[in-house]
């Protein structure tokens, strides 16, 4: 299998369970790796990105969080870093230059967040990256967090300029920017939806999978619709896509890990404490994704 192949269809954007104390619950999380790992579930595994609630954590709890999750996944499915911090580039780059990223074979960081950098200032913060990191790159485009799009020619731009740029997790929301990338990207680049919503119409224009959030609590019909809409099975995806299409709204109506969190407890995974200055979604939206989850044919 090439490189590039094993983050092909749905990589997990794995949330990091914590007890009501504040204290990341090793427990929950080790059930909830199993959880997503089982037949047929996910591809891979994404650990501390922004599901996983990296920005609250401390580096200690982090590289706990990184040794923990080393271990229990044991190489089953492929395993990526989140890298947050990447507003000071010299900053990031001496902390990858430095890090040990044993066990992962793929980091993931998102674009410089609340600079506003231009899209050479972006350019050249990923090739700095890309000079030091031991591991293949996923590009995190998020532009509703980081108030700064990466545009497709920025993105094409790296691709072609270093292969250490294995993929982008496209969450701009944007189908013309990313239906520009799919179509002039290098062979060997991946784009990945970052919005599970809107998943299935990506591959559909030539997407090679997902990072996903909804795949922590539904990790069999998630993978299964994706691998579906990969295979050309058109028909099958839209089933099973339809299966969950009602939950994903109420995923992020009061924001992200909230949903799914709420979601994980009603299934009996984890309980839904976050760090602040995030908080648990209110009765009323936990009611409703209650009620959804119920109708889901599991």
């Amino acid at each position: 299998m090439s490189e590039v192949s094993r983050f092909r269809g749905t990589g997990v954007a794995l949330i990091t369970p914590f007890k009501a104390d504040g204290a990341i619950d090793y427990d929950a999380l080790e059930r909830i790796i199993e959880h997503v790992i089982q037949k047929n579930g996910v591809d891979y595994i994404v650990t501390l990105g922004t599901t996983g609630e990296a920005i609250p954590l401390s580096t200690t709890e982090c590289r706990s969080v990184f040794d923990f999750t080393i271990k229990v996944v044991n190489k089953r499915v492929p395993l990526v870093a989140g890298l947050f911090g990447g507003n000071n580039t010299a900053s990031l780059v001496e902390k990858i230059k430095n890090y040990d990223f044993a066990g992962f074979d793929a980091i993931m960081s998102s674009s410089p967040a609340y600079n506003k950098p231009t899209q050479e200032g972006i350019y050249q913060h990923y090739m700095k990256i890309a000079e030091v990191s031991p591991l293949p790159i996923i590009i995190y485009n998020v532009p509703s967090r980081t108030s700064s799009n990466v545009e497709g020619d920025t993105i094409i731009r790296l691709a072609k300029s270093s292969s250490k740029f294995l993929a982008v997790k496209e969450a701009s929301g944007n189908f013309a920017q990313a239906m520009h990338i799919l179509k002039y990207k290098p062979d060997n680049f991946l784009v990945l939806s970052g919005d599970d919503p809107i998943t299935l119409p990506l591959i559909a224009a030539g997407a090679e999978g997902v990072i996903s959030v909804i795949a922590n609590a539904f990790p069999v019909e998630f993978s299964s619709m994706t691998r579906a809409a990969l295979n050309n099975d058109f028909e099958s995806a839209r089933k099973l896509n339809n299966q969950l299409l009602d939950l994903h709204k109420w995923l992020y109506i009061e924001g992200n890990p909230g949903g799914i969190k709420a979601t994980m407890e009603i299934l009996g995974l984890c309980e839904s404490h976050l760090r602040l200055p995030l908080w648990k979604v209110g009765d009323t939206t936990y009611q409703k994704i209650k009620e959804v989850v119920s109708k889901i044919v599991r």
